[in-house]
């Protein structure tokens, strides 16, 4: 993905994310926003690395991990879920150079989301 790309993706993401829980202004601020957006593009190197290894599993692992630390700051598994749909959505209708490395982070991330779903029910 290209560096151009991966700055849409995150800029969109969190400016929806915030606009869609502003309560997450009160209780986090800017400190929060910056956070939000380095997470964003912490799943994208993540998804980035698992596409080149060719193993969802290591995006999973990471999912798990992320899923622990953020839980732990009171951050719950419904954000991230909400997160990884939004990724899903807009790379559904991105115009990325490389469409099959498009098709396999959407397939990583709705196994991802699998993941997370039945750690939460």
């Amino acid at each position: 993905m290209k560096k151009v790309e991966q700055e849409f993706l995150v800029t969109q993401v969190v400016t929806e994310i915030y606009h869609d829980y502003p309560n997450l202004w009160e209780r986090f601020g800017q400190h929060g926003r910056d956070r939000t957006e380095e997470d964003n593009y912490h799943h994208l190197d993540h998804l980035k690395t698992a596409y080149e290894m060719g193993s969802v599993t290591f995006f999973i692992d990471y999912t798990e991990w992320l899923n622990s630390v953020l839980t732990a700051r009171d951050v719950g598994t419904a954000l991230i879920i909400d997160n990884y749909e939004r990724l899903i959505r807009l790379l559904e209708h991105s115009d990325l150079e490389d469409s099959y490395e498009k098709k396999v982070y959407i397939e990583f991330l709705q196994q991802a989301l699998d993941y997370l779903r039945t750690r939460s029910e």
